[in-house]
Formats: structure tokens, sequence, C-alpha cells
């Protein structure tokens, strides 16, 4: 009965070292997938927060938009409306975007607002 026992211990020696080598070759794998590329974009986004510039225009980590009106030491401060200025970390600047394109994004209000009810008056089903 020992004998067994003794020899069934020695078979499950081969079985650790194929798990060994699995789990060696998954944090490899999860390395290269995961970390690295993660590694890459915050170097990317540290490399663009030290050289932005006055006069560039940014989108913050909050997602705003905004142009760069000067540059402090761990401070930046960002235009984010005609003559509406913010203090900003740094940090909160996730990328330089390229000058706009001429599009303009802003929403025109009717010069007369009866001139929209009119419309949907119009549209409205008939009893």
């Amino acid at each position: 009965m020992g004998n067994e026992i003794l020899a069934a211990s020695g078979k499950s020696g081969g079985s650790s070292a194929y798990l060994l080598i699995g789990l060696v070759v998954l944090f490899g794998l999860l390395y290269f997938v995961t970390i690295r590329p993660q590694r890459r974009r915050q170097q990317a986004a540290q490399q663009t927060q030290r050289n932005v510039e006055p006069g560039a225009r940014v989108r913050t980590t909050a997602g705003m938009y905004a142009t760069v009106v000067a540059v402090e030491d761990q401070d930046v401060i960002l235009e984010v409306a005609p003559g509406v200025e913010a203090r900003f970390m740094r940090r909160a600047i996730m990328d330089v975007v390229p000058e706009e394109t001429g599009q303009d994004y802003t929403v025109d209000a009717p010069e007369d607002p009866s001139e929209t009810y009119d419309e949907a008056e119009d549209d409205a089903p008939t009893s």
C-alpha cells in the first residue's frame, strides 16, 4: 500500500511542471496584451502634458474642449468659452486636438420663438 502512494506522488510531478509553465506563459501573454499598451498610453499622455503650450486646443479628461491660455508649474489656464478662463491641473489634459476644421457646433436659436411653435402647430394632427 505504501508503494502505491509513492508511485502516485511521482506521477504528479510532471503535471505540476506543466502547470508552472502554463502560468508563466499566461502571465507573459497578460503582460503583452494589457500592461505594456497601458504603460505606452500613460507615457504618451505624460509627454503631451509636458509639451502643452499656450494657444493649443486641448481636451480634458472630463471631455471639455478648451484653448490653453497660460502654462504654470503644475497648472494650466484654459479658456473654455470666449472670455471664460478656468485653472486646471496639467494632469487633466488628455490630448491636444487639431485645429478646428471650420465646422460650427453651436446651435442657433431662432430669432422669432413663435416661428418654431407655428411649425409644430402645422405638423399636429387635426381632429
